[in-house]
């Protein structure tokens, strides 16, 4: 009978969960430093959207819904981020259950942070949050910091069988 509940219990590990709709919004690029955006901090933020919309839904808990019914909407939105919870209203009008935001602010070339923000669409609250701050301005920088992010603040724990 116990060797029948472990298997249960494993399966039930192994079986992923509904992947919930989730409105991914482009990130932000915030530049408070004195030097101007390059285009590598630009390109950055692109990959920085593709890369968390990726890793959204291979998590299986997330599935990233198209955003084009949105789109003029999103072109009236100065900062996704900061909207007085307008990403949660566009994320509602897309049928999603959450509302993803992804922003960086540049504080200079040497500090920059990345932030995360997953909001629940029928309470307005955020269910997961993070930021990080990186040193450099650099692809593995960014890279390595949106990693740490989606790992200990954002994706949801994967089980650890012993």
């Amino acid at each position: 009978m116990r060797v029948l509940v472990c298997l249960l219990a494993l399966a039930a590990f192994a079986i992923p969960a509904h992947a919930a709709p989730a409105a991914v919004f482009p990130a932000v690029f915030i530049n408070s430093s004195p030097q101007p955006t390059s285009p590598e901090e630009t390109e950055r933020v692109k990959r920085m959207d593709a890369a968390l919309a990726k890793a959204l839904a291979e998590s299986g808990a997330f599935q990233p819904v198209d955003l084009a019914p949105v789109a003029a909407d999103l072109a009236g939105v100065r900062d996704i981020h900061d909207c007085n919870g307008c990403e949660v209203d566009l994320a509602k009008k897309l049928g999603a259950r959450y509302a993803v935001v992804a922003w960086t602010q540049k504080v200079s070339s040497l500090i920059l942070n990345l932030n995360v923000r997953i909001a629940d669409v029928e309470t307005g609250q955020a269910v997961k949050a993070g930021s990080v701050d990186i040193r450099g301005d650099t692809d593995e920088a960014w890279r390595r910091g949106l990693a740490y992010l989606l790992k200990e603040y954002v994706l949801p724990a994967k089980p650890q069988l012993r």
